[in-house]
């Protein structure tokens, strides 16, 4: 509906695993060359895991596609499958014929066998991959483990590549399948794209259509991956609906505004748990570290001025209450013989303006005057 008003050649934001539009970031780089030399190299088992929508699934596309010419490959979509049925899938996909119809594990995994061993005679590889293997159950995976028993004195005869969710990793942890975890030889796990990653990956992606002329804004951009938070499949998502968007309004330029519209369209309660549920959780840890600092420098500061609030007997009265008599006044004092001069002493002392701030009490033992 868009691609003609935008000037593009065909829609750049589809979902399905075209190689065409494989972004080749760094971690797609490392991730594809992980796989290339599994399959050629003497392994047996080469592991690419990753969250849902980080382009696992392209990335086994594009490596069919760069695969040498000596290699076969059978590629298993579901493996939600028994035993026999898994068998009977890879047996299909090599295209074994079937001698005499019969149908059981040992007739499925002899026929395998002749096959592999005259794909080395005849130079060539042979290779499994199995997409959303977090769906194999122990099961399966003990019978793929006894696939790769077949082998010759120099190399194993069969590659399996695994492709799956991050669940994978713990799945191949647990006790039943520990010895296919000892003979995996390469493994990678794929991350989301970074912010600039990101924008590369839409520019990309919109050259291979036919861009002509700038598309989205640089803050519709920014606002694409902080809503995906650089997982291809929502980005892919995200800018076909905003493309959309912004043709139904008759624009001509991808803005923020859209970008929102088109969240809440397709997205609608991701949006939410992917965004305002961890905002929410950083508001309410902030919250309560902005209580626990506030009651700390609260006490902190009451304990600091109970130190500096002074007793009920100020330091002036402690001066006053404490200060010595001038020297003067105390050699009078001790030369006193009577009552009447002690008076006279104290009157004369009341009298002067600049010994007012001097409150002097004096005591007098009666014993000592009358000797």
């Amino acid at each position: 509906m868009y691609i003609k008003y935008f000037g593009l050649k065909e829609k750049p934001f589809s979902i399905a695993p075209d190689p065409r539009y494989l972004y080749m970031s760094e971690l797609h780089r490392e991730a594809l060359a992980h796989l290339m030399y599994g399959i050629s190299g003497d392994g047996c088992f080469i592991l690419l895991t990753g969250d849902v929508g980080t382009g696992k699934t392209t990335v086994c596309r594009c490596l069919l596609a760069q695969l040498p010419e000596n290699t076969d490959v059978a590629l298993i979509v579901n493996p939600r499958l028994t035993v026999l049925e898994l068998l009977a899938t890879i047996c299909d996909e090599l295209e074994i014929p079937s001698d005499d119809g019969e149908e059981s594990v040992k007739a499925y995994i002899d026929r395998l066998n002749d096959y592999l061993l005259d794909a080395h005679a005849r130079g060539r590889n042979v290779a499994l991959l199995i997409d959303e293997a977090q769906n194999l159950s122990l099961d399966l995976l003990e019978q793929l483990r006894l696939l790769t028993n077949l082998e010759t004195d120099q190399k194993k005869l069969l590659k399996i590549v695994l492709l799956g969710q991050t669940e994978l990793k713990q799945i191949l942890t647990q006790e039943g399948a520990v010895q296919i975890s000892q003979r995996i030889t390469s493994r990678y796990h794929l991350l989301p794209l970074d912010r600039e990653n990101s924008y590369a990956y839409i520019h990309h992606r919109l050259a291979v259509a036919g861009e002509r002329e700038k598309i989205f804004s640089k803050s519709a951009l920014s606002r694409i991956f902080e809503l995906s938070h650089g997982i291809p499949r929502l980005i892919n998502v995200l800018c076909d609906r905003s493309l959309l968007g912004t043709y139904v309004e008759e624009k001509y330029m991808v803005i923020p505004n859209i970008v929102e519209k088109a969240a809440d369209e397709v997205l609608g309660d991701d949006v939410t748990g992917i965004i305002e549920k961890p905002t929410r959780k950083q508001l309410w840890e902030n919250l309560l570290l902005f209580i626990l600092i506030f009651f700390l420098g609260a006490g902190g500061a009451s304990y600091y001025f109970s130190k500096q609030i002074p007793s009920k007997k100020g330091p002036e009265q402690v001066v006053k209450t404490t200060q010595k008599a001038p020297p003067q006044i105390e050699k009078e004092v001790v030369a006193v013989e009577a009552p009447e001069k002690i008076a006279e002493i104290a009157a004369q002392e009341s009298k002067p303006e600049e010994q007012k701030e001097h409150k002097v009490t004096i005591r007098i033992d009666p014993l000592e005057i009358s000797e």
